[in-house]
């Protein structure tokens, strides 16, 4: 459940040169209308679960990975489609099995006929967006073959680095663990995630329409370009531009710091696992149109950011987090 927050204090805005101030918000405000746009547009072909989307155009404004875990069959899949179709992004899909080998995923290097040097031949991970589907039904040791790209958006084949397109967005599917034939992802893999969202089942309205519909995977490849590569860029920059008072960084550092002593976690959340909720704060603030990060913006992305880096003692984390902010002071 989100947290909602109809005023913040005035303090977390930027009280400095009025007139900056005010073309900055009108910049910020046409960027939201525009992803607002393609939202809209992703309503042609998925339905019923809004907060899932904003998830995930968080995660893209904010340099960062998702990770969707849900029953096959609830589109998963589609969002990663449709995003690359109304962004007009290179999209590769790679279909995790538990065959595949890390070559599969990055590439490698190999002679060819009449050539008297190693030719690169580029892995799926060479896209812009990458859907990384059923991650959990291929071996640890393959899923270690993201992590480096996920991190420095680089890949090194036999010490040769290359860069990965810019912008680079992993967008990775599981089953559920208790599904057969699944590997669970070790903790290093989870924390290169900067969300992990679960998908459920649309409301009975929703899936109604998309039976009328006749919704599939064609449809979303039918989706026309909405923004080009650049644009993109320019609202990336313009959401990790987003401010961030010193009592809202305080009030990170404090909820990160109390998921380490609390009795009953295991392993809390580390430095990066902080940065990340900052980073996801800001993009969540100026999909609501806003320059400013609040704290309602950090208890709305606090349990997707961090609900998957922490370890408990009894192997569960559900409540803990709720609990934890619960408990932390609100800043005033």
């Amino acid at each position: 459940m989100l947290y909602l927050e109809k005023n913040a204090p005035v303090s977390y805005k930027d009280t400095g040169n009025t007139d900056r101030a005010s073309e900055r918000m009108s910049s910020v405000m046409d960027s939201s209308q525009k992803i607002r746009d393609i939202i809209i547009r992703m309503h042609d072909v998925y339905l019923g679960q809004d907060d899932v989307l904003k998830c995930v155009l968080a995660a893209l404004l904010s340099g960062g990975h998702v990770l969707l875990e849900g029953v096959p069959g609830v589109g998963k899949t589609l969002i990663a489609i449709s995003l690359a179709q109304l962004l007009h992004l290179s999209f590769k899909r790679i279909q995790f099995t538990n065959d595949m080998l890390p070559s599969d995923v990055t590439g490698f290097h190999t002679f060819r006929s009449g050539s008297a040097s190693l030719d690169m031949v580029k892995g799926p991970v060479f896209a812009s967006i990458v859907l990384a589907d059923e991650i959990n039904r291929t071996s640890p040791k393959t899923q270690s073959a993201l992590l480096e790209a996920m991190e420095e958006a680089q890949v090194t084949i036999d010490g040769i680095t290359y860069r990965l397109p810019e912008p680079f967005m992993v967008i990775a599917t599981q089953n559920p663990a208790e599904v057969v034939g699944t590997f669970p992802l070790p903790e290093s893999q989870l924390d290169r995630f900067l969300f992990k969202v679960k998908v459920g089942y649309p409301p009975l309205d929703e899936e109604t329409e998309i039976l009328r519909k006749d919704i599939d995977h064609s449809d979303a490849l039918k989706l026309t370009p909405i923004m080009d590569r650049q644009e993109l860029l320019s609202l990336i920059e313009a959401a990790s531009a987003v401010k961030v008072h010193p009592e809202i960084l305080s009030y990170i550092a404090r909820i990160v710091r109390a998921t380490r002593v609390h009795p009953h976690i295991e392993l809390g959340v580390s430095p990066r696992g902080g940065l990340a909720l900052k980073r996801a704060s800001q993009a969540w603030a100026f999909l609501e149109g806003r320059d400013f990060v609040t704290p309602g913006d950090i208890r709305n992305m606090a349990p997707s950011v961090l609900d998957h880096r922490i370890i408990s003692k009894n192997g569960a984390s559900g409540g803990i987090l709720e609990t934890i902010l619960d408990e932390v002071e609100l800043p005033l």
